[in-house]
């Protein structure tokens, strides 16, 4: 049986930073980066407004941008959603690589695979992260142990903390040979970001100016506190027996606060990933929850009183070295 471990949705991976970049095209876009660099949040979505409505692709960028971190307006990630999209129509690759993830953390997998292909391709870690674990899991993607560690390899080297952990489990699974051969593949995919970010770059400075150009802008980054990537990944890699009955834990009185422990395309792992998790005395009291999610089986622990309770519980948890995310209420 082939080792396997699943994707989930997005939090909890270590501050990456999303670039929010005006255009040269329309003045107030530049106004508003000035803004936001200068910390007056509110200002700079007031300035893109206008323009996101004309249709202007960075603008529409840096509002979605503004909507997920939360920064002058309320955060509204359905919201963010629709911005990255229209950008995204529109040729904005940045908006591609984050409407993709948004794409495959909300359950629409196969929708959001070639956009999360075109972002690995470019170079960005968190696609190559979750088109890793797809390689390897064979889920929306064809089986490709090489291709999968190589992958990693190069989310790993990008500081994602996951990439590390799926790393050090696929060496026990992987041959020595293939890992090899994955280094090898790492350098020519890195090589090939590096070549399709320079002909971007090129064909973007080539461009047509319009008739009364104002000044290009540079790019504004702010650190994102909850970046859009898939959640620590639940480890389920090995086709080991069932194991042996063990007492249940105290179902709570009270309380539908939740933590997911993993995503499964066999919801039998998930029956499996339980009868390893469920004594941990973090889940305490806790009762297994299986919730179908598309062509996913979502495992979750159900019965924490509170937002604060499941996220200690989770903390706990990845002190174990076990994957989590606090899923809300059930």
């Amino acid at each position: 049986m082939a080792a396997k471990f699943s994707h989930k949705a997005a939090t909890g991976l270590s501050a990456v930073v999303l670039a929010l970049v005006a255009a040269p095209a329309v003045a107030d876009v530049k106004a508003g980066v000035d803004a936001w660099s200068a910390g007056d949040f509110s200002r700079a979505v007031v300035e893109w407004q206008g323009p996101a409505a004309a249709g202007d692709p960075d603008a529409l960028f840096n509002l979605a941008q503004a909507y997920r971190l939360g920064r002058g307006v309320e955060i509204d990630n359905a919201r963010a959603r629709k911005l990255y999209e229209q950008a995204a129509s529109l040729g904005h690759v940045k908006a591609a690589d984050n409407y993709g993830l948004l794409l495959f953390q909300e359950g629409e997998q196969e929708k959001a695979m070639p956009l999360i292909k075109a972002a690995a391709e470019r170079g960005d870690p968190r696609a190559q992260y979750v088109l890793g674990l797809s390689h390897f899991n064979a889920d929306y993607a064809p089986r490709d142990w090489v291709r999968a560690y190589a992958l990693m390899t190069l989310a790993n080297g990008a500081g994602l903390p996951q990439a590390r952990d799926a790393l050090a489990q696929m060496d026990k699974y992987i041959p020595q040979g293939q890992r090899s051969q994955a280094q090898s593949l790492a350098r020519q995919i890195e090589a090939g970001a590096k070549a399709q970010r320079s002909a971007e770059l090129a064909a973007a400075d080539l461009g047509p100016r319009p008739a009364a150009a104002t000044p290009v802008v540079a790019a504004v980054t702010q650190p994102v506190p909850k970046p859009m990537t898939p959640v620590p990944v639940a480890f389920d890699m090995t086709p080991k027996a069932a194991p042996a009955p063990t007492a249940a834990a105290p179902v709570r009185k009270q309380g539908r606060w939740r933590v997911q422990l993993g995503a499964f395309g066999v919801a039998a792992n998930a029956d499996r990933l339980w009868g390893q998790l469920g004594n941990h005395a973090a889940l305490a009291g806790t009762k297994k929850t299986l919730l179908p999610s598309g062509n996913l089986t979502r495992l979750l622990a159900t019965g924490f009183a509170s937002e604060a309770e499941a996220t200690r519980a989770c903390a706990a948890l990845k002190r174990d070295g076990k994957a989590c995310v606090v899923a809300g209420q059930g």
